[in-house]
């Protein structure tokens, strides 16, 4: 009773206090020149972190398991390890508004679903079918939902990329016939054109090249953010999915069952792997790479939360209905 109080109240606590994270990051999104409001999104973010780190460190005192046994418990680690990402992050101090952008948001959504009325009746554990009663609950699931994480993370960073794209595209198109226009208009009446008129032209110009730099900057940053966030997350996939080859063998007689949740594992796996295999190629960089990295992360939710819903196969365990 004391342990489900004492869980209760870290819960309530981390997302209120996350509640008022995120307000606080948006308006650091709209005015830079805040800077205590952004120390405050920092020690907010790692209060909910202790916080969050609390519930877990109570149900696994309290259930005597490793708190990764059904959906609500997941969750509750992938918010938990996108606060982990933020906060290795956070030490580039250069990109940290960027990345803090795509973390923040991931994490308080991941929470606010976990304790949502969705998972009532999930958020009391209980004691673990014979198959999950193995060491390799830690090895296997963390790895695992680290690997969501991380991967879900990147993915986002390259939608990102993908929509500063599209956008400057979209400009460009609607810019062309008044620029073929003004340069019509600038040859044919050059004799015309005062002092004034040409600085203006010159700022004009400046200005434009000025906002397509830092775009590049943006998007290229994003890229290369992108593709170390990826491939840190493959790494843990990798180990995840290995490792729960040999926990299927001990559990299960065999190491590979085409479970539907295998499956949709494999096949995010080798999105990623294409991912990875395409940012080898700097021709393919960038706007290729991340539509790639957009299926992936749409393949991602299909593993770990469409899966849930059918309530078939070996990891039946996990499901839930809505």
């Amino acid at each position: 009773m004391i342990f489900s109080t004492f869980e209760h109240i870290l819960t309530h606590i981390s997302f209120s206090t996350v509640s008022v994270v995120i307000t606080l990051h948006l308006i650091t999104l709209v005015v830079n020149e805040i800077v205590g409001l952004y120390n405050s999104l920092e020690k907010g973010m790692a209060a909910t972190f202790f916080c969050i780190t609390g519930v877990l460190v109570t149900r696994w005192v309290f259930w005597k398991h490793f708190p990764l046994s059904d959906l609500y418990e997941s969750l509750i680690f992938l918010s938990w390890s996108f606060y982990i990402i933020h906060m290795i992050l956070f030490f580039f101090k250069k990109e940290k508004n960027s990345l803090s952008a795509i973390t923040v948001p991931s994490a308080i959504f991941t929470q606010g679903f976990a304790t949502s009325g969705l998972l009532t009746e999930m958020h009391q554990s209980a004691i673990l079918v014979p198959a999950l009663q193995s060491q390799w609950l830690m090895m296997h699931v963390s790895m695992m939902v680290l690997g969501y994480a991380a991967l879900l993370c990147g993915s986002l960073l390259s939608v990102t990329l993908l929509s500063i794209t599209f956008q400057k595209d979209i400009i460009r198109i609607f810019d062309q016939p008044k620029h073929l226009l003004n340069e019509s208009f600038f040859f044919s009446k050059i004799q015309y054109m005062n002092e004034k008129s040409n600085i203006n032209i010159v700022q004009n110009i400046s200005s434009s090249s000025v906002i397509n730099y830092y775009r590049s900057q943006l998007i290229e940053q994003l890229d290369h953010w992108s593709y170390r966030v990826i491939s840190l997350g493959f790494i843990f996939l990798t180990i995840g999915i290995l490792s729960g080859a040999v926990w299927a063998n001990e559990a299960w007689g065999s190491y590979w069952n085409w479970d539907p949740k295998e499956t949709w594992a494999f096949i995010t796996w080798t999105v990623f792997a294409i991912y990875l295999h395409i940012r080898t190629n700097k021709k393919l960089r960038g706007t290729n790479s991340a539509i790639v990295a957009f299926i992936g992360f749409l393949i991602i939710w299909i593993c770990y939360f469409g899966v849930n819903l059918l309530g078939i196969g070996l990891h039946s365990y996990g499901s839930f209905t809505l």
